[in-house]
């Protein structure tokens, strides 16, 4: 038995995931009723989750409050890569909505959804978050409230004693430690959520939107595997694709899984660590990405906003459309504020083209319908890109000052 567990520590854990998602097809195959695995799911779900707010707060806390003057982060270069993705996401996807027009059946939606009434509600409640009750934010998992509050704290902690600053560094290490554990049970918690996601769904249920899949899919694999790599290319002027694939395996194939931003902060932190990237940057720019870097939602409001149009026989003009991928992208940085994700976004859109919220609702419920697969490349390609693009600023800065470096994929 102890050889066995050595042999498989020795495996690589993408490797040991992907052994855990293949038997957990079997198993959802073989024995559909044994719904006592999906806790195996549940439990590692649960886990980063409830990780995942110490870990931000004491890692930001003791990065700030051992800032020394002079010491330059990647900060701005990090949330222009944001910022540019996640508006490239949305033109893409209006794009090829145009290229490729779906039409929908509409369902019935929840009347008891309450989507943002404007752009404004939405930063508005992102605005609110930042100030939120330090203990209501670790709580709720509010990240953009505890990095407010781990800014300001490491910040007033700069001027304390060093035994202070070294206590704060160990309960960081220490919490870096728990969330190594807990990924390490990783494959056995993949086997259940792919457990759960087939016995519970299935596919039947997908068949009806297959045309509108395949454009969002579409949409979002060519950001992931053509439109981010050209960005870090022109960065880096390397090949990206070792950095790209490095950041899908090790951080998409989770965030798929999971289906979470959140839940995945804890691996997010442990690909950068293993780059060797810059603690003080990455420690704010993960959580951060967490939040606000949507692109895959960015496509889901551009591409389901436009089947509606499509699908009421709208005109639309040039301006408008550029009108939704910019809408889309600052939309999608708030989305995480707002009930529902970026579903609940879709009548906010689709008022750009007058269309009446009870018709945007049914659209929603379309959503809802195919979150399972929707839901899933959207939450891989915006956590893996967090990586992908704190990673690309660092390189991008040791490029620019002539240094040499090594992209540790």
């Amino acid at each position: 038995m102890k050889t066995l567990i050595l042999k498989w520590n020795q495996l690589s854990l993408v490797k040991r995931i992907l052994m855990g998602i293949i038997v957990g097809i079997i198993l959802a195959l073989s024995v559909p009723n044994a719904t006592g695995i999906t806790i195996f799911g549940s439990l590692f779900v649960f886990a980063l989750k409830a990780v995942a707010p110490v870990l931000v707060l004491l890692l930001v806390m003791s990065a700030i409050s051992k800032h020394k003057k002079g010491h330059q982060t990647n900060m701005k270069a990090i949330l222009a890569l944001y910022g540019v993705s996640t508006f490239l996401a949305g033109l893409i996807a209006v794009i090829a909505s145009f290229i490729f027009p779906v039409s929908l059946s509409l369902v019935a939606g929840d009347k008891n959804l309450t989507p943002p009434d404007g752009i404004v509600e939405v930063l508005k409640t992102l605005l609110f978050q930042v100030v939120d009750n330090p203990v209501n934010a670790l709580m709720n998992a509010n990240y953009i409230g505890i990095l407010g509050w781990a800014i300001l704290l490491g910040i007033a902690l700069r001027n304390a004693h060093d035994n202070t600053k070294t206590m704060l560094a160990n309960f960081s290490d220490a919490v870096s430690q728990i969330v190594k554990w807990v990924i390490n049970w990783a494959p056995l918690g993949i086997m259940g959520l792919v457990f759960d996601s087939i016995t519970k769904n299935g596919l039947s249920s997908l068949l009806d939107y297959g045309i509108l899949l395949l454009v969002l899919i579409g949409c979002m694999l060519f950001m992931a595997l053509v439109v981010n790599p050209l960005i870090v290319y022109l960065n880096i002027r390397r090949n990206p694709y070792p950095l790209v694939f490095s950041c899908l395996k090790e951080s998409g194939i989770t965030a798929f899984f999971t289906r979470s931003s959140a839940a995945n902060i804890p691996v997010n932190m442990r690909l950068c660590e293993k780059l060797k990237l810059d603690k003080d940057t990455y420690a704010v720019s993960i959580p951060l990405g967490a939040t606000i870097n949507m692109a895959g939602a960015a496509v889901t409001i551009s591409v389901l906003t436009l089947a509606t149009v499509h699908t009421l026989g709208i005109e639309v003009d040039f301006g408008t459309a550029l009108m939704l991928s910019l809408l889309s992208a600052v939309a999608a940085a708030g989305a995480s504020g707002v009930a529902g994700g970026s579903l609940l976004l879709i009548p906010l859109a689709c008022s750009i083209f007058g269309i009446p919220n009870d018709i945007a609702i049914q659209v929603v419920g379309v959503g809802f319908i195919i979150g399972v697969l929707q839901d899933s490349f959207e939450t891989a390609l915006n956590s893996s890109s967090d990586v992908l693009f704190t990673a690309t600023a660092e390189y991008a800065k040791k490029r620019k000052e002539g240094k040499e470096y090594r992209i540790n994929v």
